[in-house]
């Protein structure tokens, strides 16, 4: 997966999907092992911006799709992957709420309104 982002993308955001009982930076480690150096560097999300090429890891999914939407300029295209039609989010034991086409909409329409 990590591969596949790198190759098809400027940016890329490393996120937690549904971790489960599974150590959330423990699945973006093997992620990230995908995403060779020599073609995408790693940088911290507050150095993430348009025209690079690179990718960051946010573990708190909310977050991620708000860097993303948040850096994104005319022309760019957010895919926000993982998920799919699922409408919510397993941590450890506990299911709670989340549906990405949501978060999508309020980080697009925070960001209409300039604010983070």
């Amino acid at each position: 997966m990590g591969r596949a982002a790198a190759e098809g993308s400027d940016l890329v955001v490393i996120t937690s999907d549904n971790p489960r009982s599974e150590e959330p930076l423990s699945i973006i480690g093997e992620i990230e092992s995908g995403i060779d150096s020599s073609v995408m560097r790693k940088t911290d999300p507050s150095g993430l911006g348009a025209g690079d090429r690179a990718y960051t890891v946010v573990a708190d999914r909310r977050e991620a799709i708000a860097l993303a939407v948040g850096i994104a300029v005319p022309g760019d295209i957010v895919l926000i992957a993982g998920k799919g039609h699922e409408d919510y989010q397993i941590l450890g034991n506990r299911t709670i709420a989340f549906d990405d086409r949501t978060v999508g909409r309020e980080a697009l329409d925070r960001k209409g309104e300039g604010t983070p």
